[in-house]
């Protein structure tokens, strides 16, 4: 089988979906041929087919309107729509078997044409979250639609009942994230709080630095880059001082960083679709504190602990006693466990099959 990921911003962020591309491609290039389209060179070896189009991008000009966004005419939306046209006569004329467009706006439009007329498949997974751009992914009529949680799945079949929706979610390298191992030395005194998060304003992490800032003997580490790392790092900073640092590191030293801490805190918005880092975290043996919600309530079950993160208050009193819970790592590795990539990689295996021979 022939397979094609279109994954503009890879080689340019290490953020969950350009993650899940290599993680996906890694493994299905065994027994498929597998080519992944993206933007720039990814910097580490790979054993599937990687093919740049090099298109002039600024990751710091971000700033659009609302209308401009929702009409896919922003900076990003448009060099997304540039990098699908300029890869558009390779993908028609090597009609693969499989489509997979990860970038959303105006890509699964195009890549939907181009299989109709190909009388191939398009499938898209929902990394982009219930809103605007899953709307349009679904609006799109993929042949199917990778809902990463069950919430996120009745959610699209009600939003497009004609499309085929199944349940994968994203997965975990338990070899890699594991609790033995190698570990870091932040220069952060126990017991030592991680943050993993783009720096995005949907992160609330100035959430996160407020509880943290309500204990005395607690010290935080925020990990990520992002438009507000300026912002974060200065809050940080005035609230917690000497016990705050902000760093960022390659996907390579996750593993580390992740079993050099004790737990791992999370406020992001209920509409992100699937957060790898919890799961990542529960693999390492870390409990975690996540926003109440449906889709993190999934992924966590009783590997931590959800609350309103906007009660900051509250959130704060968890934390304290977090380290309290009995056989915590039992708990987060049992869970992660349903992520394991061994089990996700045969869901998509047969998805990719079915898709073939209908």
């Amino acid at each position: 089988m022939r397979i094609a990921i279109l994954s503009f911003y890879s080689g340019i962020n290490q953020r969950g979906v350009e993650r899940w591309v290599y993680d996906l491609a890694s493994r299905l290039w065994v027994t498929h041929e597998v080519t992944v389209f993206q933007n720039n060179p990814l910097g580490i070896r790979t054993n599937y087919s990687i093919r740049t189009s090099g298109i002039n991008f600024n990751e710091g000009k971000t700033l659009s309107g609302w209308i401009a966004r929702h009409l896919f005419i922003d900076y990003k939306s448009l060099k997304v729509l540039h990098f699908t046209l300029a890869i558009l006569k390779t993908l028609f004329k090597e009609n693969f078997d499989i489509v997979i467009p990860t970038d959303g706006g105006w890509e699964p439009a195009i890549v939907r044409i181009i299989t109709w007329l190909r009388r191939k498949k398009m499938v898209v997974i929902g990394h982009a979250g219930i809103g605007w751009d899953d709307t349009n992914n679904l609006l799109c009529f993929p042949d199917t639609f990778v809902a990463l949680s069950s919430y996120a799945k009745v959610w699209a079949e009600k939003t497009n009942p004609f499309v085929k929706t199944v349940y994968i979610p994203d997965g975990v390298d338990m070899k890699l994230f594991r609790p033995d191992g190698d570990k870091i030395d932040f220069g952060l005194k126990r017991p030592l709080l991680l943050c993993v998060s783009s720096l995005e304003k949907g992160k609330r992490v100035d959430l996160v630095i407020k509880a943290v800032s309500l204990l005395k003997n607690y010290n935080l580490l925020v990990c990520g880059r992002g438009t507000l790392e300026r912002k974060i790092y200065k809050f940080g900073q005035k609230l917690l001082g000497k016990r705050f640092k902000l760093k960022s590191y390659d996907f390579d030293k996750m593993p580390l960083v992740y079993r050099s801490a004790d737990v791992l805190l999370s406020a992001s918005l209920p509409s992100y679709s699937f957060e790898m880092v919890l799961v990542e975290a529960m693999a390492s043996g870390l409990s975690v504190i996540a926003n109440n919600d449906p889709i993190r309530s999934e992924i966590v079950g009783k590997a931590g602990f959800l609350i309103d993160v906007r009660d900051t208050r509250r959130f704060s009193e968890v934390i304290g006693k977090v380290l309290q819970k009995q056989n915590a790592q039992g708990y987060s590795l049992h869970q992660a466990g349903r992520y394991s990539w061994d089990k996700i990689l045969s869901e998509y295996v047969s998805l990719f099959e079915r898709l073939q021979q209908s």
